[in-house]
This record gives C-alpha cells, structure tokens and sequence, in this order.
C-alpha cells in the first residue's frame, strides 16, 4: 500500500488534476514539435513545394490553437485552485490532533493523552485536524497516500487537514532535510474503523488527558494569575483578557482589526504577545518563546480551547 497507494478522495483528485496535466502539455508539445518535424521536411532548403505568399498567409489558425490551449491550462489552473481550497477548508467536528517535529522524530499525541513516535492512528471517514508544529529545525510532513504535505515550523502553528476513505497503512515521511538521520524520520499512518480506533485508544489509554495536562500548565507557568479561566484565585491584579470561550470567537485588535481565535492564534499569542495585542488592553503580557516547549505549549493551547462550549465536537471531549 506504499508505492501509489490513495487514502482518500483528494488524493484521487490530486492524480486526475496531474495527469490531465501532463497530458495537456503532451498534446502541446507533440502538436508543436510535430509541426516543426513536418515542415523541416516539407520546407527544406531543396524543396519545391510552393511556399505562398505572406497575403495568403491566414492568422486564424494561430490564433485558434493559441485560445484553445489557453482555455485548457485555465481550466487546469481554476481546477488545482479549487481544490487546494477544498482541502486546506476547516471542517465540521474534527478530531484533533498535536504532532511535535524533533530531529529525529514525530512525536503525536491525541485529545485524550495517548502518545505515539513515529505512529498515527486515525479513524476512517472521520474529518482530522493536525496541528503541526518543531521544537528544533524545520522539517516537512509528507503524506504521499494523501498527497499531501506541509512545512513544520519552529515557533509557528501549522493546520492539515484529512479525510481518509480506505482503510490501511501509509507511510509519513519528512520532506525538508533536517540533519543527519533525516532520511530516519519515516513513520505510519494507519486508518482504522471508528470501533478498532476506540478499542486502540482504550488499550493506549493515558492517566491524563491533554486538556488536563494543560491546565496543570497553564497554573504551573503562572497564566491564571492574570486571566481569569474559571479557576480558583484565577486573576490578579493585572489587567488581561478573560479565556472563557475565547476559542472560535472574533478578537478586535488594536489596529482596528478583527481576528478569529483559532489554535494558531492561542498558540502564536503566548509566544508572541505583542504581534496581535486585544483592543483596550496594554501589551504587558511577557514572550514565553524558549520558555515553554512545544509539547507544554499545545497542552495549554488544548485547555484554553476546551473553555469554549463549542472547541470539541460531540463525544470528543476529553474528561
């Protein structure tokens, strides 16, 4: 299931749009360099074939092949476009899960705490949303049954999004060389029926949710005594934003803008305080950038998203 294997309907999508393609610029190149060959031949230098005269000459035809080929790679184009949006769309009630970059590594862990290097278990039919994110250099995951990849960045938040519609296992690979063992840096995605995934995170269960750990952090790094988060003493002197269903909810900026706070935004907001400061509030909030691993970071990131009603889809919920 390795070599052209297909995990879902956009990969198969993704194999249409490439080989129509190729076979687009095919037909060009052999319409081109076939005329080319046929009039080397026909209009050689000792040939006696009538050549015509420039007012014969007619401006149709070239113009016509010209627009025809247009029209098909602007077909193309809007197809690839369309479907790049598709696949990078936020989707309904995802199940979300953290994936760490480490040289030379992926270290996954789920909504409910279980753990896995170099492994990943997901459901068949079921939207997921990875949260991608390095504690070192850059790497790249690389999903081929997917056809998909994005860059894993230090310090920065990535989505991807899949939806996988055939059982199996496929490999994951990084595609940004990251040192020495990067060609070691090879793992397995194996998707699974909704009963085999619930047995497998019932055998993996852990002591300790991620949202758990989160909170214990968000305590232990001090955050809770500045925002109030529902927790007792929660709330100091310092005047800060309240997280109480911040998750999904619009945030007017000081510059008069508007941002959804998503992940990225919680995420980039610890690290980088002072980049998108909350309207009416001064930008006191220290960086936390080297301060905080990734790890303790996406666990902070999943409490505060957890104190949204709507953050996890039905029966999601890490208790």
């Amino acid at each position: 299931m390795i070599g052209l294997a297909t995990a879902s309907s956009g990969a198969r999508e993704t194999d249409w749009l490439l080989g129509s393609l190729v076979g687009a610029s095919g037909l060009v190149l052999a319409l081109v360099m076939g005329l080319m060959f046929i009039y080397v031949i026909r209009y050689r230098h000792d040939s006696a074939l009538d050549r015509g005269s420039v007012v014969q000459k007619t401006w149709r035809i070239e113009v016509g092949w010209t627009a025809a080929t247009l029209a098909v790679f602007f077909g193309l184009f809007i197809w690839g476009a369309n479907l790049f949006i598709r696949i990078n769309l936020p989707q309904d009630n995802p199940l979300t899960i953290n994936v760490v970059g480490k040289q030379w590594m992926w270290k996954i862990e789920h909504p409910g705490g279980e753990k896995e290097i170099n492994a990943l278990h997901i459901p068949v039919g079921r939207n997921v949303q990875l949260l991608l994110t390095s504690e070192d250099v850059i790497h790249d995951f690389g999903l081929p049954a997917f056809r998909l990849k994005r860059d894993v960045l230090p310090g920065r938040l990535e989505a991807m999004w899949l939806h996988a519609d055939k059982v199996g296992d496929y490999r994951v690979f990084c595609d940004q060389f990251c040192g020495t063992d990067h060609s070691a840096m090879i793992g397995t995605v194996t998707v699974m029926e909704p009963e085999d995934y619930q047995a497998w995170l019932e055998r993996n269960g852990a002591s300790t949710s991620l949202v758990a750990a989160g909170q214990a952090l968000f305590i232990r790094y001090g955050c809770a005594g500045c925002h109030q988060a529902g927790l007792s003493g929660g709330g100091g002197t310092v005047r800060a934003p309240s997280l109480n269903g911040l998750f999904g909810s619009p945030v007017p900026l000081a510059d008069g803008t508007t941002v959804t706070a998503d992940e990225k935004y919680i995420h980039d907001s610890i690290l980088y305080p002072k980049l998108q400061v909350v309207a009416s509030y001064d930008p006191v909030m220290p960086s936390f950038q080297s301060v905080i691993a990734e790890e303790d970071l996406v666990r902070i990131v999943a409490y505060i998203k957890s104190l949204s009603p709507h953050a996890f889809a039905a029966g999601d919920r890490p208790q």
